[in-house]
């Protein structure tokens, strides 16, 4: 093994000290090692939960998305044999509660539906004199349905432009109906 004691004749040492670099390499492999399969994890045994919830101002201008994804099998929900979304499915996501689109063709679709609203309201200053005008995109996503296939339709909505994203939750008939007893 070879040391460099700087050069001769006064010039400056050339050799970079790799050392630290590899420790810190070291140190982020190991974190990204224990970190991301715990991440994984949560994101996967996520379960939206049943909740009181207030009911909204439905408005035309909103946007309705129903998030699920396929069976076992392959099979869509509303197909005859679909039992329950599956984490390894393919995601399936319903404009407006009925019409299939994938990924891109939601984008698109979104985009310009927002256009359209935009310049019917007169342009994105008179949407923001008037916030209620704004809309909104509201979530049905089956609580059995993987997170990804959820998360990417929150993806493509918000780059389309929708500033407000909601999600639509059963409401807990238990506490509903506790609270009316208790009201009365």
């Amino acid at each position: 093994m070879a040391i460099s004691t700087g050069g001769g004749e006064g010039t400056p040492m050339s050799d970079i000290n790799t050392t630290p670099l590899v420790d810190v390499m070291l140190v982020l492999l190991i974190i990204f090692l224990i970190a991301i399969p715990v991440a994984i994890q949560t994101i996967e045994n996520l379960e939206i939960p049943r909740m009181n919830s207030r009911a909204t101002e439905a408005k035309v201008e909103n946007l309705l998305l129903t998030v699920s994804s396929t069976d076992a099998a392959g099979r869509s929900a509303g197909e005859e044999g679909y039992t329950v979304p599956s984490l390894d499915g393919k995601c399936r996501v319903y404009f407006n509660n009925v019409v299939p689109v994938d990924s891109t063709e939601l984008y698109d679709v979104a985009f310009e539906r927002l256009e359209g609203i935009v310049e019917r309201a007169g342009g994105p200053e008179a949407l923001m004199e008037n916030p209620d005008a704004i809309p909104q995109v509201h979530i049905r996503g089956d609580r059995r349905a993987p997170w990804r296939c959820v998360a990417g339709a929150i993806y493509n909505v918000q780059a389309a432009g929708y500033p407000i994203i909601g999600f639509i939750s059963d409401q807990d008939r238990a506490a509903l109906n506790a609270a009316a007893a208790a009201g009365n």
